[in-house]
This record gives C-alpha cells, sequence and structure tokens, in this order.
C-alpha cells in the first residue's frame, strides 16, 4: 500500500528532552579535567577537586561531561525547537512477521527526517521500542539497517523486529534520502544535529501505541554505535544501548590524531578550537560511557578493528567502571571483544541482541 498518509494514533510532542538545562551562549565555561579517566572526582567553580563518594557527587561531575561536550559539539536544544512530528508514510510493505513503513518526520521548523519504521506482528501489549543508527553508508543510510541492500550483517532493525521490537532506523543527515546542509545550519555539529534528530525520532517511538515508552533502546555500527553513545548521554529515555565498532579513547584513536572527528558531520570544533590535540578537547569517551550509569551499555569492540584500536576500548572500560560500581549497577557495564574486523558477524549480534533483551524485555 503506497500514498502520502499520516501514521496514526501519534502524539504531536513527544515525552520531551532529557533532564538536562541546555547550555546557553554566555555561560561561563564548566571546570576542566586534564586526566578524564579519573571519574570518581568533582572540580568546584575554583578548580578545586573533591571526591566523588556519592550519587549526588557522581551527578556533579557528569553535568560537567555533557557541558564539555556541548562546549565541542555546541549546546542541545531547548524544548522551545520542537514542532509537531507531523509523521507521513509514504510506503507500507508487509513481511512474515513484520509490517514496514517508510515514512518522513519533522524534527524542527523546515526539516524533515526520512526513516523505516518496522511493527512486529504476532505480540500483544505494549512491546520495546529499539532506535537503530546506520553506519557510514552515504547512498543507502537508513537502508542499511532496514535491510534494503549493503552488507547484511548490518540489517540490524529487520533482526530485532523479527524478535519482536518495535525499530525505526532514520538517516543521518546528508546520509540515505535526507539531504541536509551542513554550511546552512545553525548547529555547531553534525554530532549534534544528529543527537537532536534522534532525540525527536525517540518521541516518534513512545507516541506509537504498540510502544511502551519505559522501554526504549539504541544500537549502531560504526558511525552508528557513537551516534548511538552520544544520543544517549543526553537523552535518558534510552535504557539500553550497544555500540558495535563505534568507539575508542581519543589519545588511541589513530594514535591521537584526531582529524577524522572533524569534518562537518561530526565536531569542526575539535580542529578549530582544540587543535585536533586529545588533551585539549575538553571530553573523552571514559567519561562518555560513565555518564550512561545506570543504564545498560554493552560494548562490542572487535579485537582487529582497524578504525577504533581495541586498547582504547578496554582503558575506557576500566575508568568507566568503578561509576558503575558506586551506583550499584556494575552488571549494567560490559564489553565484547570478539575475535573479528571492523563488522557485525552473527556470533556477534547475537551477543548484543541477547543484551538488549536482557535488559528491555
Amino acid at each position: 500500500m503506497t500514498g502520502t498518509h499520516p501514521l496514526p494514533v501519534l502524539v504531536s510532542l513527544g515525552v520531551g528532552l532529557a533532564c538536562l538545562v541546555p547550555a546557553r551562549p554566555g555561560q561561563a565555561d564548566p571546570p576542566s579535567y586534564p586526566d578524564k579517566a579519573n571519574l570518581l572526582v568533582w572540580r568546584d567553580g575554583e578548580g578545586k577537586e573533591h571526591p566523588v563518594r556519592t550519587a549526588a557527587d557522581w551527578a556533579k561531575r557528569r553535568q560537567h561531561i555533557l557541558a564539555n561536550m556541548q562546549r565541542v559539539m555546541g549546546p542541545l536544544p531547548g524544548p522551545e525547537r520542537k514542532v509537531p512530528l507531523d509523521v507521513k508514510v509514504t510506503e507500507e510493505v508487509k513481511g512474515a512477521r513484520w509490517v514496514r513503513k517508510k515514512l518522513t518526520f519533522a524534527v524542527e521548523k523546515d526539516d524533515r527526517v526520512p526513516a523505516y519504521l518496522f511493527i512486529p506482528t504476532g505480540r500483544k501489549g505494549k512491546v520495546p521500542g529499539i532506535l537503530c543508527l546506520h553506519q557510514t553508508n552515504g547512498k543507502l543510510g537508513k537502508a542499511e539497517p532496514a535491510g534494503l541492500g549493503g552488507n547484511p550483517n548490518l540489517h540490524y532493525a529487520v533482526h530485532l523486529a523479527e524478535r519482536g521490537y518495535v525499530t525505526l532506523a532514520p538517516d543521518y543527515p546528508s546520509f540515505g534520502d535526507y539531504r541536509y546542509d551542513f554550511s546552512k545550519s545553525d548547529f555547531a555539529s553534525g554530532s549534534m544535529k544528529a543527537i537532536w534528530n534522534n532525540m525527536r525520532a525517540i518521541d516518534l517511538l513512545q507516541s506509537l501505541p504498540v510502544v511502551d515508552p519505559e522501554r526504549i533502546g539504541c544500537i549502531g555500527h560504526s558511525l552508528g554505535g557513537h551516534n548511538t553513545m552520544f544520543t544517549a548521554v543526553f537523552d535518558q529515555r534510552i535504557k539500553a544501548l550497544v555500540s558495535n565498532c563505534g568507539f575508542n579513547s581519543f589519545p588511541k584513536y589513530y594514535k591521537g590524531n584526531l582529524k577524522g572527528w572533524t569534518s562537518a558531520r561530526y565536531m569542526p570544533r575539535i580542529a578549530d578550537r582544540f587543535d585536533n590535540k586529545p588533551e585539549k578537547v575538553p571530553f573523552d569517551f571514559p567519561e562518555v560511557l560513565a555518564a550512561f550509569a545506570p543504564r545498560a551499555f554493552l560494548a562490542s569492540s572487535p579485537l582487529h578493528d582497524d578504525n577504533f584500536e581495541v586498547s582504547g576500548v578496554k582503558d575506557c572500560i576500566a575508568a568507566a567502571r568503578p561509576v558503575y560500581e558506586l551506583l550499584g549497577v556494575k552488571e549494567k557495564l560490559a564489553a565484547n571483544y570478539p575475535n573479528c574486523k571492523h563488522d557485525f558477524p552473527a556470533e556477534v549480534r547475537k551477543v548484543a541482541y541477547d543484551w538488549l533483551d536482557r535488559w528491555l524485555n
């Protein structure tokens, strides 16, 4: 069935943004942390260090992490930027175990994101929803996780729909069908624009009558892996997430050469303001991981990933673990180090899917 028609029973505006006051121009910079792997300290306005001994202490450090990420990515918009989702379905296909809808939805004024939505058939009651974020694949974008081409190992929106999840696979800005001109954007980075779009995608998932709004997950490979992570830092509605081949610490990313992070689709300020030097960038991935706590995070990081060298992943896990332990949820931080390259083969996906089943079902 084709044609342009609205998805039924959609709430125009979703649950809302994360529990975060967005950074605003003119605000003082948050404290800096030279050792970003030492997470059990927080600094006051004079730069004096204090130990993190309680959840309240950790909340102070976490607030600084989010603020420092916004120094690099630009500010997270406030709710005033929201518009009605105005979902329009342009194609509907029935599979054996799901219905796939091709659609667009409004993320802000004059900007619509194309996506594929999968709704499983045969399940009763509300089910979890999972945001499925694609890798760097310019022509395909969302079509790859939707199973419409590319690497079969990366068809996770289909795989998870077949396991009974509602899945949503949107295009990253400038990929697939999403024509986006970064030079005309008022976002300081493609990373923050993607975060905003993904938060609106979660609004869409939560508005669906079939989705349990308290059971939202996110998964991605490569670009989708760190896109998953960045979104989950700012949106605590994501209760469980998996990043496959998505990150390592900045000092071990190509031996500290951060040029790959500085294009318009990522974070240009890493070059423009922080000289491409890990020690100058005011956040790093150990802090990103810790900021997920107490939610469930699985790092799926192959031993032979030539993009994200695995020892840098292990450094991040080791640094974040004390925060999870402090909050009494050490079982919610995990890593899988499979003997493969920059890919997501069946045995690795099984670990990832089982992780989502554990925490969302």
